[in-house]
């Protein structure tokens, strides 16, 4: 009787049904900036955004991102009618941290990913935008801040332009904790975003 095997042993390697197991893992990375779309007290806002990361294999990246406030925002409509207080206020801020994207069929032309954003960040109230600021003043005193925790789940379509270029076209939620700034919803930061990213590295 014959016997066949799946594979061929090679002095005293182990022999496995589905294939030889020192696969050699990929290592790669990159850096992207993306620009993003969102509302915010319901104005339109754009932010811009970095990350950087480790890529595992094709399949996996691991690294930092942060985004901040492009536009200004003005918050009223929440502030007594009292001469303390101005009709509303500017807010400034950003967030950012760890960012874990799984990327699905890398290799093919057009695919999927899906990036998690998990961090904090601080937002401020200002009776000035920064351009308007008197900055001969020696400090900026806020009105009123506050941090927060960060989630933010997303989904992306990337393409790969060429071998160290991708585009993706995304579209996250982002989740925050409670703020705790005067007259300002604590559900504030909470919404969707959509995006365009730019990453170039060894993919």
């Amino acid at each position: 009787m014959a016997f066949s095997y799946g594979q061929e042993g090679k002095g005293d390697e182990m022999l496995t049904i589905f294939g030889h197991t020192d696969h050699k893992v990929s290592h790669g990375g990159y850096a992207a900036i993306s620009v993003e779309y969102t509302q915010i007290d319901g104005e339109d806002v754009m932010t811009l955004g970095g990350r950087a990361g480790w890529l595992i294999d094709h399949h996996v990246t691991i690294g930092l991102a942060g985004k901040a406030l492009m536009n200004t925002v003005y918050i009223d409509g929440y502030w007594p009618v009292n001469e303390r207080y101005n009709d509303g206020y500017y807010l400034v801020g950003g967030y950012g941290g760890l960012f874990v994207e799984p990327i699905i069929a890398p290799k093919f032309p057009v695919h999927l990913s899906i990036p998690i954003l998990i961090g904090g960040g601080g937002l401020a109230l200002n009776d000035y935008t920064w351009h308007d600021y008197q900055w001969e003043n020696n400090e900026i005193a806020p009105y009123d801040y506050d941090a927060f925790f960060v989630i933010e789940p997303g989904v992306e379509i990337e393409l790969n332009v060429v071998k160290f270029f991708r585009v993706a076209f995304g579209a996250s939620y982002r989740y925050t904790s409670d703020m705790h700034m005067a007259y300002v919803p604590k559900d504030l930061m909470n919404g969707f975003n959509g995006s365009v990213t730019f990453k170039f590295g060894k993919f």
